[in-house]
């Protein structure tokens, strides 16, 4: 059994299977159609600070089943492999290990938006809600 690396480092890992995307270049994408912003803040969180218009939501513990473009729960936008998605979480952390799972089914093109929907806010980048 190896040693326990902790959460640091396996982030550091995650992170350098591909590459992550920064709010602007995310909004960008997606305006433009080559990118599905998927939301995976749980309900508490987006009541509180509101949500991306047009982002897919899809809370976390039920990514994989709705976005494996070969699996019997997969939603109409779990179009195939190449898909482009960008993952949203609160702050940026979560979404890494999110769009690393999604890479081991083959989403290869699958990423995460930098310092998550706080920095997108920040951003000024559309929001709706509170």
């Amino acid at each position: 059994m190896s040693e326990p690396i902790g959460i640091d480092v396996l982030l550091e890992r995650v992170r350098s299977g591909y590459l992550r995307i920064a709010p602007r270049a995310a909004y960008d994408a997606a305006e433009a159609g080559t990118a599905l912003l998927v939301d995976i803040r749980y309900a508490a969180l987006r009541a509180r600070d509101g949500v991306i218009p047009g982002a897919l939501v899809i809370e976390r513990n039920e990514l994989e089943w709705r976005l494996d473009p070969r699996g019997s729960h997969r939603l109409p936008e779990a179009t195939g492999h190449d898909l482009r998605v960008v993952v949203v979480c609160d702050e940026g952390y979560a979404s890494s290990l999110a769009a690393e799972s999604l890479h081991r089914l083959g989403l290869h093109r699958a990423t995460d938006l930098i310092g998550g929907f706080q920095a997108w806010r920040a951003e000024g980048l559309p929001v709706a809600g509170p």
